[in-house]
C-alpha cells in the first residue's frame, strides 16, 4: 500500500467552513483572502488538504448550497483571483483544495431556473422536475422536504409543481435530461483546470428521483418530535439505481486529470455505503461516528463492521464533526473529546477536521433572534439547527476573536478568550498541541499512517486495536469512561508514544496496561 498510496490516503483534510473561518474585510463574514491568510497556521497544523464548503454565488438562503452560478465566486467571499491566489498559496505550501460540488439542486435564482419556470414550452423546462397536481390538486407524490414540510412546491404561473429535496429556494436538477448532465460535468472540468485538486459532492444519495414517480413507503416508526423528513423512507428519492450512473460519469471526468480525488456525501447504511466505491468514489464519506452511541462496544463493532464492508484495494475513512452536526465536544464532553480525537487519528483510512473541532469548541446556543439556518427557523425547537456548531473561529483573545474586525455574521463563542489558537499554542497539554502532536505521530508512523487494521479484545469501557505495517506494530487503547481501567497486554510489551495527557510518553509497559479515566494512548509494540 505504501508505495501507490495517494496524497489523499496519507492525507488529512481539514473543512473550513469559509463564512466562519477568517474576514479579512471587516464585515463579519469570512472570505477566501481570510482563508489564504491562515494556510500557515494550517501547515503548522499538519493538514495537508483544505475543503471548503460553498463558495460559489448565491441568494444564501442555504448558505451557498443554493448555487444561482456554478462557475463563479460570491462578492461576500471574494473574487476569481482570490481563488486563484488561495490554490496557488496552497500548492506552494504542499497543500491541496477540495471544493463543494453541488449537483443535486440550484438557486431558484439560477438562470436555468428563472427559464425554466417561465413557460411549459422554455427549452430548460426539462432542466428540473415538473409534474402535474394529484388529482385532487395537491403535491404529485407523497415525498418530504430534508427541511421539514412536501418536497414540492406549486407554480402559478405553469400550473404544475415543481420538486425540492431541500428548501423551496433550491429546485433539483433533473440528471436525467443529457444537457443537464453535460453542463454539470463541464462544471467539474471547469474547476480542475483551476487547479483544484477533489470535490465533495454534495446530497449524492438524491441527484437521480424515481422515474415513475412512486409514493414513498410511510415510516412506522415515526414519532411527533422526529425530523419530519422521516415521515417516510427515500426508497424513491435517494440512492436509486441512476445514482451510481451519473457518478461514474463524474469519475471519467475526474480520471482526466491527475491525482485528483471525488468524496461522496452520502448518509447511507454502511452495506450502501460501500457501493459506491464500485461507482468511482474514492472515499464515500463515513458520517457513522457520527452517530454511533459514545461506547467502546458500539464504537469497536462500527469499526469492526465497516473494515469487513470495504472492498479489496480501497481506502476507508472517519469523520467526527462536520457543518451539519453538533460538535464532539459537544456531543462527549470535553474530555472525552481529547480520546475521539486520538481515535480519529488512528483509525485506518483518511481522517477529516472540522474547523475548531481541534481547539474544543463547542456548539454556542443561538438566541431566535440570531438564528440564521433556514432548518431552524421551518422547524424550530426540534433541535435540527446547525448554527451552534457553524459559530466562528477562535484564533486569539482580542474582540472579534482575531476572526472579525466587525460585527461576525453568528455570536463568538463565549469561552472564545480562553479558548483559541494563540493561548493554545503556548500550552504544551492544550488541545491543540495535542492534535498537532497526534498528526505529526500519524505522519511519521508507517503503521499509523496506511498500516493495517487489527482489533484487540478489550472490555467494559475499554476500546483497543493494533495497527501494523512492516517495520512498526502499534497498539492503541481507548478509555471511554471516567475511570481507571487495565488492558492486559498478553505477553506484548512496549512504550507510549503519545498520551491524551501528553504526560506519559516514553513510559514502557509489560504485563499489562493502567489508563487513568478518559486517557487514550499509543504504543509502540517491541519486534
Amino acid at each position: 500500500m505504501s508505495d501507490t498510496a495517494r496524497w489523499w490516503q496519507r492525507g488529512i483534510i481539514y473543512q473550513v467552513y469559509p463564512r466562519s473561518f477568517q474576514d479579512s474585510n471587516g464585515d463579519g463574514i469570512g472570505d477566501l483572502p481570510g482563508v489564504t491568510a491562515r494556510l500557515d497556521y494550517l501547515r503548522w497544523l499538519g493538514v495537508d488538504a483544505v475543503w471548503l464548503s460553498p463558495i460559489f454565488p448565491s441568494p444564501m438562503a442555504d448558505f451557498g448550497y443554493d448555487v444561482s452560478d456554478y462557475v463563479g465566486i460570491d462578492p461576500a467571499f471574494g473574487t476569481l483571483d482570490d481563488f486563484d491566489a488561495l490554490v496557488a498559496a496552497a500548492h506552494a505550501r504542499d497543500m491541496k483544495i477540495i471544493l463543494d460540488y453541488v449537483p443535486n439542486h440550484s438557486s431558484k435564482q439560477h438562470p436555468w431556473f428563472v427559464e425554466s419556470r417561465s413557460s411549459r414550452q422554455n427549452p430548460k423546462r426539462d432542466w428540473y422536475i415538473w409534474r402535474d397536481p394529484a388529482p385532487d390538486g395537491g403535491p404529485p407524490t407523497n415525498w418530504l422536504s430534508e427541511f421539514g414540510g412536501p418536497a414540492w412546491t406549486y407554480d402559478a404561473l405553469t400550473g404544475q409543481f415543481y420538486y425540492h429535496a431541500y428548501l423551496p429556494e433550491q429546485p433539483d436538477l433533473n440528471w436525467g435530461n443529457p444537457a443537464v448532465r453535460q453542463t454539470m460535468l463541464d462544471v467539474i472540468r471547469f474547476w480542475f483546470e483551476r487547479g483544484v485538486d477533489g470535490f465533495r459532492i454534495d446530497a449524492l444519495r438524491q441527484i437521480v428521483k424515481d422515474e415513475q414517480f412512486r409514493d414513498n413507503p410511510l415510516n412506522t416508526d415515526w414519532r411527533e418530535g422526529d425530523n419530519p423528513a422521516q415521515r417516510v423512507y427515500g426508497l424513491y428519492t435517494a440512492d436509486t439505481p441512476g445514482v451510481q450512473e451519473m457518478t461514474r460519469l463524474m469519475r471519467q471526468v475526474s480520471d482526466a486529470y491527475d491525482e485528483r480525488v471525488l468524496i461522496g456525501e452520502l448518509y447511507l447504511p454502511l452495506e450502501r455505503l460501500v457501493t459506491y466505491y464500485a461507482a468511482g468514489i474514492q472515499l464515500p464519506f463515513n458520517f457513522h461516528l457520527l452517530k454511533t452511541a459514545w461506547n467502546a462496544r458500539a464504537i469497536e463493532q462500527l469499526i469492526t463492521r465497516y473494515e469487513s464492508l470495504i472492498p479489496i484495494g480501497e481506502w476507508p475513512n472517519w469523520v467526527l464533526g462536520n457543518h451539519d452536526n453538533h460538535r464532539i465536544a459537544s456531543r462527549v464532553g470535553p474530555d472525552q473529546a481529547r480520546v475521539a480525537a486520538l481515535l480519529l487519528l488512528t483509525l485506518r483510512g483518511t481522517p477529516t477536521l472540522y474547523y475548531g473541532d481541534e481547539l474544543g469548541m463547542h456548539d454556542l446556543p443561538i438566541p431566535p433572534e440570531l438564528v440564521q439556518d433556514p432548518w431552524e427557523k421551518r422547524v424550530p425547537g426540534l433541535g435540527f439547527g446547525r448554527d451552534p456548531e457553524r459559530t466562528p473561529m477562535q484564533w486569539d483573545a482580542s474582540a472579534g476573536a482575531g476572526f472579525t474586525s466587525g460585527t461576525p455574521w453568528l455570536p463568538l463563542g463565549t469561552d472564545y478568550q480562553q479558548r483559541n489558537v494563540a493561548r493554545q499554542q503556548d500550552d504544551p497539554r492544550s488541545m491543540l498541541m495535542l492534535y498537532k502532536r497526534l498528526i505529526d505521530l500519524r505522519r511519521h508512523s508507517s503503521a499509523l499512517a496506511l498500516g493495517d487494521y487489527l482489533p484487540l479484545t478489550a472490555e467494559g469501557d475499554l476500546l483497543a486495536y493494533a495497527r501494523r505495517a512492516a517495520q512498526q506494530q502499534v497498539l492503541v487503547a481507548l478509555n471511554l469512561g471516567a475511570a481507571p481501567a487495565t488492558l492486559q497486554l498478553e505477553g506484548r510489551r512496549g512504550r507510549v508514544l503519545i498520551s491524551t495527557h501528553l504526560d506519559r510518553e516514553g513510559d514502557a509497559a509489560q504485563g499489562r496496561l493502567e489508563l487513568r479515566g478518559d486517557e487514550a494512548l499509543v504504543l509502540e509494540l517491541d519486534p
